[in-house]
Protein backbone atom coordinates (compact mmCIF):
# COMPACT_ATOMS: atom_id res chain seq x y z
CA UNK A 1 0.00 0.00 0.00
CA UNK A 2 2.78 2.45 0.89
CA UNK A 3 4.59 1.68 -2.36
CA UNK A 4 1.43 2.34 -4.34
CA UNK A 5 0.89 5.67 -2.60
CA UNK A 6 4.48 6.77 -3.15
CA UNK A 7 4.40 5.76 -6.84
CA UNK A 8 1.13 7.62 -7.37
CA UNK A 9 2.59 10.72 -5.70
CA UNK A 10 5.43 10.81 -8.23
CA UNK A 11 2.98 10.46 -11.11
CA UNK A 12 0.64 13.22 -9.87
CA UNK A 13 2.72 16.06 -8.43
CA UNK A 14 -0.34 18.32 -8.22
CA UNK A 15 -1.94 16.00 -5.69
CA UNK A 16 -1.43 15.77 -1.96
CA UNK A 17 1.42 13.94 -0.32
CA UNK A 18 0.66 11.12 2.09
CA UNK A 19 1.55 13.22 5.14
CA UNK A 20 -0.83 15.94 3.94
CA UNK A 21 -3.66 13.40 3.63
CA UNK A 22 -2.89 12.28 7.18
CA UNK A 23 -2.98 15.91 8.30
CA UNK A 24 -6.49 16.39 6.89
CA UNK A 25 -7.69 13.23 8.66
CA UNK A 26 -6.03 14.32 11.93
CA UNK A 27 -7.69 17.74 11.70
CA UNK A 28 -11.08 16.12 11.27
CA UNK A 29 -10.38 13.85 14.25
CA UNK A 30 -9.52 16.66 16.66
CA UNK A 31 -12.34 18.90 15.40
CA UNK A 32 -14.85 16.09 15.97
CA UNK A 33 -14.11 15.75 19.68
CA UNK A 34 -16.69 18.21 20.97
CA UNK A 35 -19.20 17.36 18.24
CA UNK A 36 -19.12 13.64 19.12
CA UNK A 37 -18.02 13.60 22.76
CA UNK A 38 -20.35 16.13 24.38
CA UNK A 39 -23.88 15.24 23.11
CA UNK A 40 -24.04 12.08 25.29
CA UNK A 41 -23.77 14.43 28.30
CA UNK A 42 -26.72 16.64 27.36
CA UNK A 43 -28.72 15.15 30.23
CA UNK A 44 -26.04 16.55 32.59
CA UNK A 45 -25.83 19.92 30.80
CA UNK A 46 -29.48 20.89 30.45
CA UNK A 47 -30.47 21.06 34.15
CA UNK A 48 -28.08 23.98 34.64
CA UNK A 49 -29.83 25.79 31.77
CA UNK A 50 -33.33 25.50 33.24
CA UNK A 51 -34.42 22.13 31.82
CA UNK A 52 -34.32 20.35 35.19
CA UNK A 53 -35.49 16.99 33.82
CA UNK A 54 -33.48 17.22 30.58
CA UNK A 55 -36.65 16.66 28.57
CA UNK A 56 -35.13 18.40 25.54
CA UNK A 57 -32.03 16.20 25.41
CA UNK A 58 -33.34 13.90 22.67
CA UNK A 59 -34.37 16.76 20.40
CA UNK A 60 -31.20 18.79 20.97
CA UNK A 61 -29.11 15.70 20.25
CA UNK A 62 -30.17 15.79 16.60
CA UNK A 63 -30.35 19.59 16.13
CA UNK A 64 -26.75 19.89 14.78
CA UNK A 65 -27.36 16.88 12.52
CA UNK A 66 -30.56 18.32 11.05
CA UNK A 67 -29.11 21.76 10.35
CA UNK A 68 -25.82 20.25 9.17
CA UNK A 69 -27.78 18.21 6.62
CA UNK A 70 -29.63 21.30 5.40
CA UNK A 71 -26.45 23.34 5.01
CA UNK A 72 -24.12 20.71 3.54
CA UNK A 73 -25.21 20.91 -0.14
CA UNK A 74 -24.92 24.70 -0.16
CA UNK A 75 -21.44 24.70 1.37
CA UNK A 76 -20.41 22.01 -1.11
CA UNK A 77 -21.47 24.10 -4.11
CA UNK A 78 -19.69 27.15 -2.66
CA UNK A 79 -16.53 25.05 -2.22
CA UNK A 80 -16.57 24.11 -5.91
CA UNK A 81 -16.98 27.77 -6.81
CA UNK A 82 -14.69 29.58 -4.36
CA UNK A 83 -12.14 26.96 -3.35
CA UNK A 84 -12.15 23.79 -1.23
CA UNK A 85 -9.44 24.87 1.17
CA UNK A 86 -11.23 28.15 1.89
CA UNK A 87 -14.50 26.37 2.67
CA UNK A 88 -12.72 23.73 4.77
CA UNK A 89 -11.16 26.48 6.88
CA UNK A 90 -14.59 28.08 7.15
CA UNK A 91 -16.04 24.83 8.50
CA UNK A 92 -13.35 24.50 11.19
CA UNK A 93 -13.69 28.13 12.26
CA UNK A 94 -17.48 27.79 12.24
CA UNK A 95 -17.23 24.89 14.67
CA UNK A 96 -14.91 26.88 16.93
CA UNK A 97 -17.34 29.82 17.07
CA UNK A 98 -20.37 27.61 17.76
CA UNK A 99 -18.54 25.66 20.48
CA UNK A 100 -17.53 28.91 22.22
CA UNK A 101 -21.12 30.14 22.11
CA UNK A 102 -22.43 26.83 23.45
CA UNK A 103 -19.88 26.78 26.27
CA UNK A 104 -20.82 30.26 27.46
CA UNK A 105 -24.57 30.05 26.86
CA UNK A 106 -26.54 30.89 30.00
CA UNK A 107 -30.02 29.86 28.85
CA UNK A 108 -31.64 26.99 27.01
CA UNK A 109 -32.50 29.26 24.08
CA UNK A 110 -28.90 30.47 23.71
CA UNK A 111 -27.57 26.93 23.95
CA UNK A 112 -30.05 25.74 21.31
CA UNK A 113 -29.04 28.60 19.01
CA UNK A 114 -25.38 27.58 19.40
CA UNK A 115 -26.24 24.00 18.42
CA UNK A 116 -28.10 25.30 15.36
CA UNK A 117 -25.01 27.29 14.41
CA UNK A 118 -22.87 24.20 14.93
CA UNK A 119 -24.92 22.43 12.29
CA UNK A 120 -25.12 25.36 9.87
CA UNK A 121 -21.48 26.47 10.16
CA UNK A 122 -19.88 23.05 10.53
CA UNK A 123 -19.80 20.37 7.85
CA UNK A 124 -16.14 19.48 8.34
CA UNK A 125 -16.58 15.92 7.05
CA UNK A 126 -18.02 16.94 3.67
CA UNK A 127 -15.57 19.84 3.41
CA UNK A 128 -12.60 17.56 4.15
CA UNK A 129 -13.77 14.93 1.66
CA UNK A 130 -14.35 17.58 -1.00
CA UNK A 131 -10.87 18.96 -0.43
CA UNK A 132 -9.32 15.50 -0.78
CA UNK A 133 -11.38 14.64 -3.87
CA UNK A 134 -10.23 17.82 -5.61
CA UNK A 135 -6.58 16.75 -5.28
CA UNK A 136 -6.74 12.95 -5.46
CA UNK A 137 -8.30 10.28 -7.67
CA UNK A 138 -8.91 6.57 -7.86
CA UNK A 139 -7.15 4.30 -5.40
CA UNK A 140 -5.51 7.14 -3.45
CA UNK A 141 -8.82 8.94 -3.01
CA UNK A 142 -10.67 5.84 -1.83
CA UNK A 143 -7.91 5.21 0.75
CA UNK A 144 -8.00 8.86 1.86
CA UNK A 145 -11.78 8.62 2.36
CA UNK A 146 -11.21 5.40 4.30
CA UNK A 147 -8.80 7.27 6.59
CA UNK A 148 -11.46 9.94 7.14
CA UNK A 149 -13.92 7.29 8.28
CA UNK A 150 -11.23 5.93 10.59
CA UNK A 151 -10.82 9.37 12.14
CA UNK A 152 -14.57 9.52 12.72
CA UNK A 153 -14.61 6.07 14.37
CA UNK A 154 -11.68 6.95 16.66
CA UNK A 155 -13.33 10.20 17.71
CA UNK A 156 -16.60 8.38 18.38
CA UNK A 157 -14.79 5.99 20.74
CA UNK A 158 -12.31 8.34 22.39
CA UNK A 159 -14.24 11.61 22.74
CA UNK A 160 -16.90 10.49 25.26
CA UNK A 161 -14.16 8.90 27.40
CA UNK A 162 -12.07 12.08 27.42
CA UNK A 163 -15.09 14.26 28.21
CA UNK A 164 -16.07 11.97 31.06
CA UNK A 165 -12.54 12.01 32.43
CA UNK A 166 -12.47 15.83 32.43
CA UNK A 167 -15.91 16.18 34.00
CA UNK A 168 -14.73 16.20 37.67
CA UNK A 169 -12.71 19.36 36.93
CA UNK A 170 -14.64 21.03 34.08
CA UNK A 171 -18.39 20.57 33.61
CA UNK A 172 -19.46 19.13 30.23
CA UNK A 173 -21.22 22.43 29.54
CA UNK A 174 -18.02 24.47 29.89
CA UNK A 175 -16.06 21.86 27.99
CA UNK A 176 -17.74 23.13 24.82
CA UNK A 177 -15.76 26.37 25.23
CA UNK A 178 -12.60 24.50 26.25
CA UNK A 179 -12.71 22.14 23.28
CA UNK A 180 -13.23 25.01 20.85
CA UNK A 181 -9.43 25.21 20.78
CA UNK A 182 -9.36 21.94 18.81
CA UNK A 183 -11.02 23.19 15.58
CA UNK A 184 -8.97 26.37 15.93
CA UNK A 185 -5.80 24.28 16.03
CA UNK A 186 -7.08 22.27 13.07
CA UNK A 187 -7.66 25.46 11.09
CA UNK A 188 -4.08 26.59 11.76
CA UNK A 189 -2.75 23.24 10.57
CA UNK A 190 -4.93 23.27 7.46
CA UNK A 191 -3.81 26.79 6.58
CA UNK A 192 -0.40 25.37 5.69
CA UNK A 193 -1.84 22.91 3.14
CA UNK A 194 -2.06 23.75 -0.58
CA UNK A 195 -5.23 24.73 -2.39
CA UNK A 196 -6.24 21.94 -4.82
CA UNK A 197 -6.18 23.12 -8.44
CA UNK A 198 -9.53 24.10 -9.99
CA UNK A 199 -10.08 23.57 -13.72
CA UNK A 200 -10.69 26.66 -15.80
CA UNK A 201 -14.33 27.31 -16.81
CA UNK A 202 -15.29 25.08 -19.71
CA UNK A 203 -12.34 22.74 -19.21
CA UNK A 204 -13.45 19.15 -18.66
CA UNK A 205 -12.23 17.50 -15.51
CA UNK A 206 -9.99 14.47 -15.65
CA UNK A 207 -12.96 12.30 -14.87
CA UNK A 208 -14.87 13.74 -17.82
CA UNK A 209 -12.01 12.92 -20.17
CA UNK A 210 -11.82 9.41 -18.81
CA UNK A 211 -15.56 8.99 -19.22
CA UNK A 212 -15.34 10.19 -22.83
CA UNK A 213 -12.52 7.77 -23.61
CA UNK A 214 -14.52 4.96 -22.07
CA UNK A 215 -17.53 5.83 -24.24
CA UNK A 216 -15.39 5.89 -27.40
CA UNK A 217 -13.96 2.49 -26.63
CA UNK A 218 -17.56 1.14 -26.63
CA UNK A 219 -17.63 -2.56 -27.31
CA UNK A 220 -13.95 -3.10 -26.45
CA UNK A 221 -14.57 -2.17 -22.82
CA UNK A 222 -18.21 -3.18 -22.41
CA UNK A 223 -17.73 -5.10 -19.20
CA UNK A 224 -15.52 -2.42 -17.64
CA UNK A 225 -18.00 0.28 -18.65
CA UNK A 226 -20.84 -1.66 -17.00
CA UNK A 227 -18.78 -1.96 -13.83
CA UNK A 228 -18.08 1.77 -13.80
CA UNK A 229 -21.76 2.48 -14.40
CA UNK A 230 -22.70 0.31 -11.45
CA UNK A 231 -20.13 1.76 -9.07
CA UNK A 232 -20.29 5.31 -10.37
CA UNK A 233 -24.03 5.80 -10.14
CA UNK A 234 -24.78 8.66 -7.78
CA UNK A 235 -28.26 7.41 -7.13
CA UNK A 236 -26.97 3.99 -6.14
CA UNK A 237 -24.31 5.55 -3.90
CA UNK A 238 -26.83 7.82 -2.18
CA UNK A 239 -29.27 4.93 -1.67
CA UNK A 240 -26.57 2.69 -0.18
CA UNK A 241 -25.30 5.50 2.06
CA UNK A 242 -28.77 6.24 3.40
CA UNK A 243 -29.54 2.56 3.99
CA UNK A 244 -26.19 1.90 5.70
CA UNK A 245 -26.51 4.85 8.08
CA UNK A 246 -30.11 3.94 8.85
CA UNK A 247 -29.31 0.27 9.49
CA UNK A 248 -26.37 0.94 11.81
CA UNK A 249 -27.28 4.17 13.62
CA UNK A 250 -30.75 2.90 14.52
CA UNK A 251 -29.06 0.35 16.79
CA UNK A 252 -27.08 2.95 18.79
CA UNK A 253 -29.52 4.75 21.11
CA UNK A 254 -30.91 1.79 23.06
CA UNK A 255 -28.09 -0.75 22.87
CA UNK A 256 -26.86 -0.08 26.41
CA UNK A 257 -30.44 -0.34 27.67
CA UNK A 258 -30.72 -3.75 25.98
CA UNK A 259 -27.39 -4.92 27.43
CA UNK A 260 -28.38 -3.84 30.94
CA UNK A 261 -31.73 -5.61 30.53
CA UNK A 262 -30.14 -8.88 29.33
CA UNK A 263 -27.05 -8.73 31.58
CA UNK A 264 -28.10 -7.06 34.86
CA UNK A 265 -25.20 -6.09 37.06
CA UNK A 266 -22.69 -5.94 34.21
CA UNK A 267 -21.86 -2.29 34.94
CA UNK A 268 -21.83 0.84 32.84
CA UNK A 269 -18.15 0.56 31.91
CA UNK A 270 -18.53 -2.93 30.45
CA UNK A 271 -21.70 -1.84 28.64
CA UNK A 272 -19.78 1.06 27.14
CA UNK A 273 -17.03 -1.29 25.99
CA UNK A 274 -19.62 -3.46 24.23
CA UNK A 275 -21.02 -0.36 22.55
CA UNK A 276 -17.57 0.70 21.34
CA UNK A 277 -16.35 -2.70 20.07
CA UNK A 278 -17.61 -2.32 16.45
CA UNK A 279 -16.00 1.11 16.17
CA UNK A 280 -12.68 -0.24 17.49
CA UNK A 281 -12.69 -2.84 14.70
CA UNK A 282 -12.53 -0.21 11.97
CA UNK A 283 -8.99 1.13 12.50
CA UNK A 284 -7.74 -2.44 12.91
CA UNK A 285 -9.37 -3.83 9.76
CA UNK A 286 -9.63 -0.85 7.42
CA UNK A 287 -6.31 -1.34 5.58
CA UNK A 288 -6.68 -5.05 4.68
CA UNK A 289 -10.36 -4.55 3.85
CA UNK A 290 -9.51 -1.63 1.55
CA UNK A 291 -6.94 -3.77 -0.26
CA UNK A 292 -9.57 -6.49 -0.71
CA UNK A 293 -12.52 -4.37 -1.90
CA UNK A 294 -10.93 -1.36 -3.64
CA UNK A 295 -11.56 -2.87 -7.09
CA UNK A 296 -14.85 -4.60 -6.21
CA UNK A 297 -16.62 -2.10 -3.92
CA UNK A 298 -20.17 -3.21 -4.69
CA UNK A 299 -19.33 -6.76 -3.60
CA UNK A 300 -17.81 -5.33 -0.42
CA UNK A 301 -20.87 -3.18 0.25
CA UNK A 302 -23.32 -6.07 -0.21
CA UNK A 303 -21.16 -8.30 2.00
CA UNK A 304 -21.04 -5.56 4.63
CA UNK A 305 -24.82 -5.20 4.63
CA UNK A 306 -25.19 -8.98 4.97
CA UNK A 307 -22.84 -9.14 7.98
CA UNK A 308 -24.58 -6.18 9.62
CA UNK A 309 -27.95 -7.89 9.12
CA UNK A 310 -26.75 -11.16 10.69
CA UNK A 311 -24.99 -9.44 13.60
CA UNK A 312 -27.92 -7.19 14.51
CA UNK A 313 -30.42 -10.05 14.23
CA UNK A 314 -28.29 -12.05 16.64
CA UNK A 315 -28.79 -9.41 19.34
CA UNK A 316 -32.36 -10.64 19.69
CA UNK A 317 -31.25 -13.89 21.32
CA UNK A 318 -28.00 -12.77 22.94
CA UNK A 319 -27.93 -13.39 26.67
CA UNK A 320 -24.30 -13.80 27.68
CA UNK A 321 -21.23 -11.60 27.62
CA UNK A 322 -19.52 -13.97 25.14
CA UNK A 323 -22.44 -13.84 22.71
CA UNK A 324 -22.61 -10.05 22.86
CA UNK A 325 -18.86 -9.74 22.30
CA UNK A 326 -19.00 -12.09 19.29
CA UNK A 327 -21.96 -10.24 17.77
CA UNK A 328 -20.40 -6.82 18.32
CA UNK A 329 -17.17 -7.95 16.64
CA UNK A 330 -19.16 -9.37 13.72
CA UNK A 331 -21.01 -6.06 13.48
CA UNK A 332 -17.64 -4.28 13.46
CA UNK A 333 -16.48 -6.42 10.55
CA UNK A 334 -19.69 -5.64 8.65
CA UNK A 335 -19.45 -1.91 9.39
CA UNK A 336 -15.83 -1.84 8.24
CA UNK A 337 -16.68 -3.65 5.00
CA UNK A 338 -19.59 -1.30 4.37
CA UNK A 339 -17.81 1.95 5.21
CA UNK A 340 -14.66 1.14 3.23
CA UNK A 341 -16.71 0.00 0.23
CA UNK A 342 -18.83 3.14 0.33
CA UNK A 343 -15.62 5.21 0.36
CA UNK A 344 -14.43 3.38 -2.77
CA UNK A 345 -17.82 3.88 -4.45
CA UNK A 346 -17.72 7.59 -3.58
CA UNK A 347 -14.20 7.93 -5.01
CA UNK A 348 -15.42 6.41 -8.27
CA UNK A 349 -18.63 8.44 -8.37
CA UNK A 350 -16.95 11.83 -8.02
CA UNK A 351 -14.97 11.49 -11.24
CA UNK A 352 -15.91 14.33 -13.55
CA UNK A 353 -18.16 15.95 -10.93
CA UNK A 354 -17.70 18.87 -8.57
CA UNK A 355 -16.45 17.13 -5.41
CA UNK A 356 -17.75 19.81 -3.07
CA UNK A 357 -21.29 19.54 -4.34
CA UNK A 358 -21.22 15.73 -4.46
CA UNK A 359 -19.84 15.27 -0.96
CA UNK A 360 -22.12 17.99 0.39
CA UNK A 361 -25.12 16.10 -0.99
CA UNK A 362 -23.68 12.82 0.32
CA UNK A 363 -23.41 14.33 3.80
CA UNK A 364 -27.01 15.51 3.52
CA UNK A 365 -28.06 11.94 2.67
CA UNK A 366 -25.99 10.53 5.54
CA UNK A 367 -27.36 12.95 8.11
CA UNK A 368 -30.91 12.40 6.86
CA UNK A 369 -30.39 8.69 7.45
CA UNK A 370 -29.19 9.40 10.98
CA UNK A 371 -32.22 11.59 11.75
CA UNK A 372 -34.63 8.96 10.41
CA UNK A 373 -32.77 6.28 12.38
CA UNK A 374 -33.09 8.23 15.64
CA UNK A 375 -36.79 8.86 15.09
CA UNK A 376 -37.57 5.24 14.20
CA UNK A 377 -35.48 3.99 17.12
CA UNK A 378 -37.40 6.16 19.59
CA UNK A 379 -40.82 5.09 18.28
CA UNK A 380 -40.01 1.38 18.03
CA UNK A 381 -38.43 1.34 21.50
CA UNK A 382 -41.52 2.93 23.03
CA UNK A 383 -43.79 0.33 21.40
CA UNK A 384 -41.78 -2.91 21.43
CA UNK A 385 -38.76 -2.37 23.71
CA UNK A 386 -35.00 -1.87 23.26
CA UNK A 387 -34.48 -4.87 20.97
CA UNK A 388 -36.90 -3.50 18.35
CA UNK A 389 -34.62 -0.79 16.89
CA UNK A 390 -31.80 -3.31 16.50
CA UNK A 391 -34.06 -5.75 14.67
CA UNK A 392 -35.28 -2.91 12.47
CA UNK A 393 -31.66 -2.18 11.54
CA UNK A 394 -31.15 -5.86 10.69
CA UNK A 395 -34.21 -5.80 8.43
CA UNK A 396 -33.01 -2.69 6.59
CA UNK A 397 -29.54 -4.19 6.06
CA UNK A 398 -30.92 -7.53 4.86
CA UNK A 399 -33.37 -5.87 2.45
CA UNK A 400 -30.62 -3.65 1.02
CA UNK A 401 -28.33 -6.65 0.48
CA UNK A 402 -31.11 -8.52 -1.34
CA UNK A 403 -32.04 -5.55 -3.54
CA UNK A 404 -28.38 -4.91 -4.43
CA UNK A 405 -27.57 -8.54 -5.30
CA UNK A 406 -29.00 -8.45 -8.89
CA UNK A 407 -26.82 -5.41 -9.69
CA UNK A 408 -23.81 -7.22 -8.21
CA UNK A 409 -24.52 -10.32 -10.34
CA UNK A 410 -24.77 -8.22 -13.53
CA UNK A 411 -21.51 -6.48 -12.66
CA UNK A 412 -19.75 -9.84 -12.08
CA UNK A 413 -20.53 -11.26 -15.54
Amino acid sequence: MTAVLERTERQAPAGLRTRQIHAVAACYFVASFAALGLPPYLTAILPSLGDTEARWAGLLYIVPTVFGALGAPLWGRLADRYGRKRLLLRAQLGLAVSFLLAGWADSLAAFTAALVLQGVLGGTFAASNGYLAAALDGHRLSWALTLMQGAARLALVAAPIVVGSLSPWVSPHRQYALLAVLPLAAALMLAALPEPPRPAPGTPAAGDAEAGNAENSGAENGDAEEGRAATGSLRALFALEFAFVLATVISYPYLITLVEERLPGLGSFASGVLFALPHVCYPLLARPVHTAVAHRPLLGAVSGFALVAVALAGHWGAGTVVSFVALRLLLGAGMTLGLVSLSALAADACRGRGPGRMFGTLEFISKAGAVVAGSVAAVSNDVWGPAAPILAGSAVAALTALVSTPTLLRWSR
